[in-house]
């Protein structure tokens, strides 16, 4: 099980590099700085504080679309949203090493990003969720399903996913769970998170 962690200071109430701290000591695989206002100097200075905290699971740390700013903070990589530049293009900037993840609403997105060299792929919106109603209406287990066997590289579901919902997610072919609200700060993290492990 694959628990990746985006994070969206909007309606924390804590700060994002604490936010960025619980989820590490957490113990979260991947986590994503998503900030999309903040300027890039302030995105680099939040990605270097990141890098620096402890992170004792050795968690992957990487930022929104930003190929510059995962290089400069010695990041491991980048999440391209669906419609951003090919993979391939992102990994002559950032080098083989680097992990690129992709966002995808189909299953020919998801084995577009294959094809271009992605590390894996996000998909969804799976469930109804407020959040991603720009992208259409939610795709369902059956098509994330589809997506999953499509290709070889980890699909993660994403969009309205609960620790409920996660079973049926894991049951239809991803190898995780990706999300805002299910890694929200509150005093249930660490439960939260050992119990999405175990499924």
């Amino acid at each position: 099980m694959i628990l990746y962690a985006v994070t969206d200071r909007r309606g924390l109430g804590v700060g994002v590099l604490e936010h960025v701290e619980a989820l590490l000591a957490a113990g979260v695989d991947w986590l994503q700085i998503r900030e999309k206002d903040l300027t890039a100097r302030e995105l680099f200075d939040l990605a270097c504080a990141a890098r620096r905290l402890p992170n004792p699971k050795h968690a992957r740390i990487l930022i929104n679309e930003r190929a510059d700013i995962a290089r400069a903070a010695g990041l491991d990589g980048v999440h391209l949203p669906s419609g951003a530049l090919p993979p391939r293009l992102v990994r002559e900037v950032l080098g083989p090493e680097a992990w690129i993840g992709v966002s995808a609403h189909a299953a020919e997105e998801v084995e577009r990003a294959q094809t271009e060299g992605a590390d894996f792929c996000v998909f969804g919106p799976v469930f109804e969720t407020p959040s991603k109603r720009k992208h259409g209406p939610p795709q369902g287990l059956d098509r994330l399903e589809e997506a999953c066997r499509a290709v070889s590289i980890p699909v993660l579901a994403l969009g309205g996913v609960t620790l409920e919902k996660t079973a049926a997610c894991r049951r239809s072919g991803a190898v995780g769970v990706a999300g805002i609200s299910l890694f929200r700060p509150d005093s249930e993290l660490n439960s939260r998170v050992e119990r999405l492990r175990a499924l």
